[in-house]
């Protein structure tokens, strides 16, 4: 039986800050969610708001108005925002204090530790709730170095990657993962990010708190912690950052780790500078390619649209343009479904087509 959860994202849901609380709308595993705050959307769907389709979960004004509007209390209360500075205001501080005292289990994807927080600690001991910091790595004596025995396995391990941060790689992993469930594929997912690992991921790590000389090995780890009780038919990596993104390395990490057969780029056409360092212009995606190949020894099957600020004319010319250009099967998996990509992988891996129970359709 799932969890309930509320989540809070004030001023950022359905922005790319929001990344959190919107993958948690899109898919949970792990939560059932009963709404959301952010007063500058309150009174509208989620669903509406995210995808232009209702789903029944709203939006709240403050926790106040959440707690006065719905006939449960969820038991948990996630913080569904993606700050650059990835600390809380002090406003912010106020209402996870209140959410404590309303005995609500605390889930913290920040890079700053609860647990760490005396007031916060304290807090939740004197009210008997729990405090989540999804980051936090576990002991260094508990982490592993890159071992090589990814190098022993034969089943596909497929990353997806992206030319920017926030700009829908779990998204698509996740839709990827359903659609080859779908055509009764034994599918292993490894999360690594927070948002990932909040929905329910079963194998997993976040790539970005971990201590460099272990990220690589942590990765491999847990592809094949997958593989071990599995037996999966596929694994699929989600990617983080970007590999050409100059303030992060966890990209190169994940490459390293996982020693994937094949790579699916997820890039936003309309996106003219990185998002969290808009004095920064965005890689094309042909420069992306090129770096991805020359640093991997994995091609790109495919390229995955983020329709961020496109309408549906201009999400058909750049695929259009894209499939011309780059003689890569392009898509928008959100809108036109993981078709084309399951084409690419079974042109790539036959092997696994021979396992499905399925006829692929478009």
């Amino acid at each position: 039986m799932k969890k309930t959860a509320l989540i809070y994202c004030e001023g950022h849901f359905g922005t790319m800050d929001g990344k959190t609380a919107n993958g948690l709308i899109r898919s949970s595993r792990k939560y059932e969610i009963a709404g959301v705050i952010d007063s500058t959307k309150a009174g509208m769907d989620s669903g509406e708001c995210l995808e232009g389709k209702n789903n029944g979960i709203p939006i709240f004004e403050s926790l106040e108005h959440a707690v006065k509007m719905l006939p449960l209390l969820p038991n948990h209360f996630i913080y569904g925002i993606a700050p650059a500075e990835a600390f809380l205001k002090e406003d912010e501080r106020k209402i996870i204090m209140k959410a404590i005292e309303l005995k609500m289990e605390i889930i913290n994807p920040l890079h700053e530790f609860f647990t760490d927080d005396a007031e916060f600690l304290n807090h939740s001991i004197q009210y008997g709730v729990g405090l989540h910091d999804i980051r936090k790595p576990v002991p260094s004596k508990d982490l592993h170095l890159f071992s090589g025995r990814i190098l022993n396995i034969q089943t596909p391990v497929v990353a997806i990657l992206g030319t920017d941060s926030a700009v829908g790689k779990r998204t698509t992993s996740v839709i990827l993962e359903a659609a080859l469930l779908e055509k009764g594929l034994k599918v292993a997912f490894v999360a690594t990010g927070q948002t990932g690992l909040i929905q329910g991921a079963k194998y997993g790590v976040a790539i970005d708190a971990m201590p460099l000389q272990f990220m690589i090995g942590e990765i491999e780890n847990e592809i094949m912690k997958a593989y071990d009780d599995e037996n999966p038919d596929i694994i699929i990596v989600e990617g983080q950052g970007a590999l050409s993104h100059p303030a992060y390395v966890s990209s190169c990490g994940i490459v390293r780790g996982s020693r994937p057969g094949a790579v699916i780029i997820q890039h936003p056409p309309k996106r003219t500078n990185l998002g969290d360092f808009s004095f920064m212009k965005m890689p094309t995606i042909e420069s992306e390619i090129e770096l991805v190949e020359s640093f991997s020894s994995a091609k790109v099957i495919a390229v995955t649209i983020n329709h961020e600020n496109m309408t549906d004319e201009e999400i058909e010319n750049v695929v259009t343009d894209y499939e011309e250009k780059l003689e890569l099967p392009t898509t928008d998996v959100l809108k036109h479904g993981c078709g084309k990509l399951i084409s690419s992988l079974f042109e790539l891996f036959p092997e696994i087509e021979g396992k499905t129970n399925k006829v692929l359709s478009n």
